[in-house]
């Protein structure tokens, strides 16, 4: 049996060791960089006029400019596409078939089945982008252009790999107008927590999340070539540059049968 003697000493030593870590934590090699060893977008974008003082300012000075170049109210920026396919497929609670291209990247059935529904491959010609069946979730990983923004209570997921408009090497995003779905969105893909909110506080974890974020190094990468980006460009993919998933066994699989 525990005393109240021991649990007391017990959270003593538990303080002591809390702060000695937290004393410990933030010089090299345990946490910040040598200035030497740092990526340099931080602070190149503060020579070119941003101003951020938490690293993390710079996600919601990214989320901005997309936002404002898309024509949406907000974005959500994630570590890839495809997850940020899946979060939102995941608050829209999805289930049963979801109609979508046989000829589409091999990722988009996967994040259907792991969201807890099931691809139906169809013949569907597209360009640029398309809906995922009528869940309101559009892969839009092809096409990052001025306007885009589809509207309409869409949650329109965006690429930044090294192959795509805004190359940052790896990345995504989630536009929409809604702003419940907005905090909703940042919550779930960052563990679930509230970052405007101290660490130890209760409602510092609203609900259960993912570790999907974006780093403030990437996002300040996005910045720069953002500021570089013609506003008009044509879409990058259509379905002729995807092989019909139909005919790959284990992609197959996961899906309902629809017509070839």
């Amino acid at each position: 049996m525990v005393s109240e003697h021991s649990l007391g000493m017990s959270r003593i030593n538990l303080k002591a060791k809390v702060s000695f870590v937290s004393n410990h934590y933030n010089p090299w090699p345990l946490g910040r960089l040598p200035q030497e060893m740092q990526r340099p977008e931080p602070e190149q974008i503060k020579h070119l006029g941003y101003v951020w003082d938490d690293p993390r300012d710079i996600v919601d000075i990214f989320e901005q400019k997309l936002a404002d170049y898309a024509n949406s109210k907000f974005a959500v920026v994630t570590d890839a596409c495809s997850n940020a396919m899946f979060v939102a497929l995941k608050l829209r609670d999805v289930s049963g078939p979801i109609v979508i291209p046989a000829q589409t990247y091999v990722s988009v059935p996967m994040q259907i089945h792991h969201a807890g529904a099931r691809p139906m491959f169809e013949d569907i010609e597209w360009s640029g982008l398309y809906q995922l069946g009528q869940t309101g979730v559009w892969d839009s990983a092809a096409r990052f252009t001025k306007n885009m923004y589809v509207g309409d209570g869409a949650l329109q997921c965006l690429s930044f790999q090294i192959k795509k408009r805004l190359p940052i090497g790896r990345g995504g995003a989630i536009l929409t107008n809604d702003l419940e779905e907005y905090e909703k969105l940042k919550y779930m893909t960052y563990d679930g927590r509230n970052l405007k909110s101290r660490y130890d506080s209760p409602s510092h974890v609203m609900g259960i999340g993912w570790h999907y974020y974006m780093t403030p190094e990437d996002a300040a990468r996005g910045i720069l070539l953002m500021d570089q980006i013609p506003e008009e460009n044509e879409d990058m993919m259509t379905h002729e540059h995807y092989p019909d998933l139909r005919e790959w066994a284990v992609v197959n699989e996961l899906g309902l049968k629809g017509e070839k």
